[in-house]
């Protein structure tokens, strides 16, 4: 079993002000898998000293002393690649061959790619006999989920330390074993004392103590939409900036000139990637009302197909989703669906059969559902699709849009130019085309209550930089 009850602040692991010992569930056995500590005020106060001290000199570090670091960042993480791996795999479940893919590779390709971007960032820009200057923005709180844990740690760090950010990371209390190992890399990789920090707590203690802080500049969270809420409302006072990325319901339109059999298949294996706890997953299938059976019988084949089992196991592509408090909230949904009439295509309440221990969930399909049901309206976050029937594309765009979020979209055409159009006209941060995903250079974040604020690549850096005009510089 781990123990992981230290804090990193200040270059150092360091015992948190109070003990305050937190179990780590692993979510494929349902027994301790590690101990980390929950922090309190205390400990954050001490990281965001650490962080404000270190921004002194680290806030006017050389682009090329900046280089360097995200170099010795990039090499370093590659060395601790499968310990993190199976950290993934441990603390939330993902099946081996995802703990070691997209998951893992996630925090090194965000590294990768800040370092790319930084080597030719416009730090200024002259306009006229006047300079403008885009400087760090100071001391960066970091709140990241569970559910891609690498992907969001390094979308976050990688472009704050490019700009010249220092900052704390407090990642998630469910799974943040891979967190305390990516500081390892941080330490190892020789970045400077205080510029990164790491306070394990939970959201009320640690991430409102952080929200609240009169010396963070900045906060950056990825979570929950009433989280986000709150994280918002606490930073109001102080007028730091905000930046966030939250729920998502996100609509996959397959048009009536799709091919009807790849597109199903593709939405459906999409939506059970990360055992649905994506906040982008494509989980409302829209389908032409005449080809609804067809597509049901499509889904059903492709969902019978998914082994749910043990994550280390060879073959296994879905394991559990990532707690009781996760499982139950599931299966309440899955089971509201029924009670208010959505046809069970597949799956339902209940563990998949051999698998009563761990959080396993079956994986489910819903038809003839409307977009007034609880299933077409919540965000579920597990292996729940459902498929809602429309009658003509102006239907289709229109059931689209009608949620409260805005995260990403889908769109299958045998069209471009159609797809393009439709594609156009959906509200959502990120919208793909016949099942095109963006890389690590394109910008990621949501409209409505999606959040706000871009992260990745190029974009990901606009949010940890504040903009300075010098009038009559070079007069």
């Amino acid at each position: 079993m781990r123990d992981y009850l230290q804090f990193y602040i200040n270059g150092e692991w360091v015992d948190p002000a109070q003990p305050n010992p937190h179990d780590v569930i692993n979510p494929a056995t349902e027994e301790v898998c590690a101990r980390i500590s929950l922090g309190s005020e205390t400990d954050v106060d001490r990281a965001v000293a650490a962080a404000k001290k270190a921004f002194e000199s680290y806030g006017r570090s050389s682009r090329q002393e900046r280089i360097e670091l995200l170099e010795s960042c990039v090499a370093t993480y590659k060395k601790y690649h499968n310990d993190i791996a199976d950290a993934v795999r441990e603390e939330m479940g993902a099946p081996q061959s995802l703990a070691a893919g997209g998951q893992t590779h996630a925090g090194r390709g965000h590294l990768k790619e800040a370092l790319r971007v930084l080597r030719d960032f416009a730090f200024e820009e002259d306009l006229g006999e006047h300079r403008v200057f885009k400087e760090p923005i100071g001391v960066c709180g970091l709140i990241t989920p569970w559910n891609w844990p690498l992907n969001q740690i390094g979308c976050k760090v990688a472009p704050a330390l490019a700009v010249g950010c220092t900052m704390i990371l407090k990642p998630s209390e469910e799974a943040p074993l891979s967190a305390y190992l990516f500081a390892q890399v941080m330490h190892e990789a020789g970045v400077p004392a205080g510029v990164f920090n790491l306070v394990n707590g939970d959201g009320p203690v640690v991430g409102t103590a952080l929200s609240k802080h009169p010396d963070v500049d900045m906060m950056s969270f990825t979570g929950s939409t009433r989280a986000g809420s709150l994280v918002a409302q606490n930073a109001a006072p102080s007028v730091k900036r905000v930046t966030q990325e939250l729920g998502g319901k996100s609509p996959n339109i397959i048009l009536d000139d799709a091919d009807l059999e790849a597109a199903v298949t593709q939405g459906v294996l999409h939506m059970y990637n990360n055992s649905g706890q994506s906040c982008n997953a494509p989980s409302r299938m829209l389908v032409p009302a005449a080809r609804l059976a067809e597509a049901e019988a499509i889904a059903a084949r492709v969902t019978e197909s998914v082994v749910v089992g043990d994550p280390s196991a060879e073959g296994t592509t879905m394991g559990p989703v990532v707690s009781r408090l996760q499982y139950d909230r599931i299966q309440e949904l899955i089971q509201k669906g029924i009670d208010e009439g959505a046809r069970l295509v597949v799956g339902g309440p209940g563990h998949p059969e051999g698998l009563e221990r761990g959080y396993f969930v079956r994986p489910t399909v819903f038809s003839g559902v409307n977009n007034d049901m609880s299933i077409a309206r919540e965000e579920i976050f597990g292996p729940v699709l459902v498929m809602i029937p429309y009658e003509d594309e102006e239907d289709a765009i229109r059931i689209a849009n009608d949620t409260p979020y805005g995260l990403a979209g889908y769109v299958q055409s045998g069209d471009i130019e159609r797809a393009r159009r439709v594609a156009a006209r959906i509200r959502a941060g990120n919208v793909h085309i016949n099942g095109a995903s963006g890389g690590f250079n394109v910008p990621f974040g949501g409209f409505k209550q999606s959040g706000n604020g871009r992260e990745w690549g190029h974009h990901g850096f606009t949010d940890f930089l504040e903009i300075k005009a010098v009038e009559g510089f070079g007069s």
